[in-house]
């Protein structure tokens, strides 16, 4: 299973600022909007959710079918520290890891650099300043019918 973090902070935060073992490098992957609602239309939670599914039986067979899972986390700030709202993160397997690699990849890019640099303003209390560096993240504006069956 191959995850997207559409989150830098969240990444962040998953990758110890590319400090982790065996994450040391951090690259940014820019696909299309057409391959991110394929997957979201045939994703299903990673943990069932009352009212969202009708059983855990269901949820488990849907589970079992779907290319690709959300599971909702939370977002988090300079500090690594979670939000009070939630990122979504986007699990790809078989038909949608095979997708993403050859149709939906736009770009790659190494940011481990910036995420070096961010990490460093933010270890000396240069807040403002790694807040000025990070990348521009906006809301994804999407249909409510894309996410009604992936909101738990």
């Amino acid at each position: 299973m191959t995850w997207i973090k559409p989150s830098f902070l969240w990444m962040m935060y998953r990758c110890g600022w590319g400090a982790k073992a065996d994450q040391e490098t951090v690259l940014a992957v820019e696909i299309t909007r057409d391959g991110f609602e394929w997957a979201l239309r045939r994703a299903c939670l990673s943990s069932y959710a009352r009212g969202v599914h009708p059983d855990r039986a269901t949820w488990q067979r849907q589970l079992k079918r779907a290319p690709t899972r959300v599971q909702w986390d939370p977002e988090r700030d300079l500090h690594l520290q979670p939000l009070p709202y939630r990122s979504l993160q986007l699990g790809l397997s078989n038909e949608a890891a095979r997708r993403y690699a050859d149709e939906w990849t736009l770009d790659i890019r190494d940011v481990t650099l910036l995420a070096r640099e961010i990490h460093a303003l933010v270890s000396n209390g240069n807040l403002d300043s790694a807040a000025r560096l990070l990348p521009q993240e906006h809301s994804y504006p999407l249909e409510d019918e894309l996410l009604a069956h992936l909101r738990g």
